[in-house]
């Protein structure tokens, strides 16, 4: 596998859209068919945050690490550094993957991006992005992709 940056990786990309559901207690089961990757390729700890707080985003940790030594290469007094670090700290907390697979989302992160019932579980390569599946679909309706996003896309070589 190649990563993002063009580095050859052991990792599995987490691709895809996988349903589940959010238990009475705000834990998600990973499901099974991004499990094994996680499990095989990154271990059981993450970090569980969001940007704007209507998805829940479940790196792993060690993704989230790499992220982590890049934001601190920035100035500390960079605007966007501090705005980004303000809401993934906000919305952010470790989390330690269980034994039957239940990662669970923070009680504030729940209740920003309604994460009760099925919610949809998308691969974004090396992260996933947990969604209310009825606010993902009216988003993908709100905002369709354009002539220009695959212009933009072909450009991007993809």
């Amino acid at each position: 596998m190649w990563s993002i940056v063009g580095q050859k990786t052991p990792f599995s990309m987490l691709r895809g859209n996988q349903r589940a559901t959010i238990d009475n207690k705000g834990r998600l089961k990973i499901p099974a068919g991004f499990r094994a990757d996680i499990e095989d390729s990154w271990g059981s700890d993450f970090y569980v945050t969001s940007i704007i707080g209507d998805s829940v985003r479940i790196y792993p940790l060690s993704v989230w690490q790499e992220i982590e030594e890049r934001l601190a290469g920035i100035p500390a007094f960079n605007p966007t550094k501090k705005k980004f670090l303000d809401r993934v700290s906000y919305y952010g907390q470790g989390s330690s993957m269980d034994k039957q697979g239940r990662i669970l989302i923070p009680s504030l992160l729940r209740e920003s991006a309604h994460m009760t019932g099925e919610v949809a579980v998308l691969g974004k390569l090396n992260y996933l992005d947990v969604w209310n599946d009825e606010r993902f679909r009216s988003r993908l309706e709100s905002d369709p992709f354009t002539d220009e996003d695959e212009q933009v896309i072909s450009e991007l070589g993809v």
